[in-house]
């Protein structure tokens, strides 16, 4: 039987359970949205016929199986027997996020026989309770755009290939803005000089080369990196020794736009000469420009 890949998309009604079987049919799975679990062997079959191209598979599976559900820990067991590689992504939210995606959609709870949509909501995690505690990934969609969950996805599930085992999220922000949630590392920049207050440099990103001179000349951004980077270097590999699968760094200036944005990118170069697999975000670039 060839490699096979099944991934195992479930979680919270309203926690952006539809977002993400979106975002790894765009990285090139064989998505199935609300599959009876009884059937996972059929698409196992499927994809191990003669001629078949299908090896990475995502399957959004839930509550709204019905009876069908129940039905899911022994497929899993199949799946493990046979030696088919499944990790499981669960999706949750807080209760008065889920309360306000329902109202906004103005769709029903599928356990909400009462009406309540909290009571749905409740019943629903007494279900998965076991679920999520198998799961290989969980990811809280509370405080997090579409595009935020998007990039979290990706991240985690693309260039698995990769000879070191940690999946790097690099982040520029603006602390004006807040704070990235995720972010397991956090590094304040804004100590160097500003090049939002050089007349000649305030409309540009930390992108463009003329902003990317300003600050990588001066000597205290040269002493940074050094220190920066050898501190990378050094926790990296503790990391992965320890079973982290995921690390976000986030690099933060006033706006976002100019010294996290050179400095992030520098990172993300740095850890890629490393070969680690890293993916950026310039989550607040040119925030500042549409507030002006």
């Amino acid at each position: 039987m060839k490699d096979l890949e099944f991934t195992i998309i479930t979680g919270l009604s309203g926690a952006g359970k539809s977002e993400a079987i979106r975002c790894f049919e765009d990285m090139g799975y064989f998505c199935i949205d609300n599959l009876p679990p009884s059937l996972i062997m059929k698409m196992v079959e499927l994809c191990s016929l003669p001629g078949s191209k299908i090896d990475k598979v995502a399957l959004v599976i839930d509550v709204r199986g019905g009876k069908f559900f129940d039905t899911l820990s022994a497929a899993l067991k199949e799946l493990k027997t046979k030696g088919i590689n499944y990790q499981i992504l669960f999706l949750e939210a807080s209760n008065e996020e889920i309360i306000k995606r329902f109202k906004k959609t103005r769709r029903r709870h599928p356990l909400s026989l009462s009406g309540q949509i909290i009571d749905g909501i409740e019943r629903e995690k007494n279900i998965l309770e076991g679920l999520k505690g198998r799961a290989d990934m969980v990811i809280n969609t509370t405080n997090i755009e579409a595009h935020e969950l998007k990039d979290k996805i990706r991240s985690s599930f693309l260039g698995k290939g990769k000879k070191k085992g940690i999946l790097t999220t690099v982040i520029s922000f603006g602390y004006k803005y807040g704070v990235p949630l995720d972010a397991d590392l956090v590094f304040d920049v804004r100590f160097l000089p500003n090049p939002h207050y050089i007349d000649e440099l305030r409309s540009h990103t930390g992108q463009e080369k003329a902003v990317k001179d300003f600050i990588l000349n001066r000597k205290e951004t040269k002493v940074f990196m050094k220190k920066f980077f050898s501190l990378l270097a050094f926790v990296m590999p503790y990391y992965i020794a320890e079973g982290k699968t995921h690390l976000v760094i986030a690099l933060g200036c006033t706006g976002g736009t100019h010294r996290s944005v050179t400095l992030a990118e520098k990172t993300k170069n740095f850890l890629e000469e490393k070969n680690y697999n890293v993916t950026l975000r310039h989550r607040d670039i040119g925030r500042d420009f549409e507030a002006e």
